[in-house]
């Protein structure tokens, strides 16, 4: 039986996301993929602990046009875990796509579609290029600030102070 999002008429294991009112079909998962998501489940639970709400490939309420599922997101905590409802961009702290076939589609509609709706730091983990691609200061459709980060650097996050990370823990 289809789930309720989807409203009987696709598959219960179809991979989809609706974006900007048009529902599109996502690539299945690699291994590569998935295990560089596993890894940043791995690292923020540790490290973060209480501070944040570590979030996995769920659904994220931009409006009434569009619910990507996010590779990787930190969220406010919230006492119901979101089980009352799915979060909205005010709830995220940092969210991070990993990306190698969606990597055209992440580094346009999905980080034209993050800054329309103010997520105020986005990660690109780019695995064809080995790199961190850091968007941050949502401005209309686009992030003011961009910056390519490799093996060997370190980044904080602008939205929990005080926490700062070794790329080489999770490229």
């Amino acid at each position: 039986m289809a789930s309720t999002r989807r409203g009987g008429y696709f598959p219960p294991d179809s991979r989809l996301e609706l974006i900007e009112g048009e529902i599109l079909e996502m690539a299945p998962i690699g291994f590569n993929h998935a295990g560089h998501v596993m890894r940043l489940n791995h690292f923020f639970s540790k490290l973060l602990g209480d501070r944040a709400l570590v979030n996995i490939q769920n659904p994220l309420q931009l409006g009434d046009l569009s619910e990507p599922e996010p590779d990787f997101m930190l969220l406010r905590p919230n006492p119901d875990f979101y089980s009352s409802r799915h979060p909205k961009a005010d709830d995220v702290l940092l969210l991070i796509e990993v990306a190698d076939s969606s990597l055209a589609f992440d580094q346009n509609q999905k980080q034209r579609l993050y800054a329309l709706h103010r997520i105020p730091e986005y990660w690109l983990l780019n695995l064809n290029d080995n790199c961190l691609e850091v968007y941050r200061r949502p401005h209309g459709e686009l992030y003011e600030e961009k910056t390519t980060l490799r093996i060997g650097d370190s980044i904080g996050l602008s939205q929990l102070p005080g926490i700062v990370i070794q790329l080489s823990d999770i490229l």
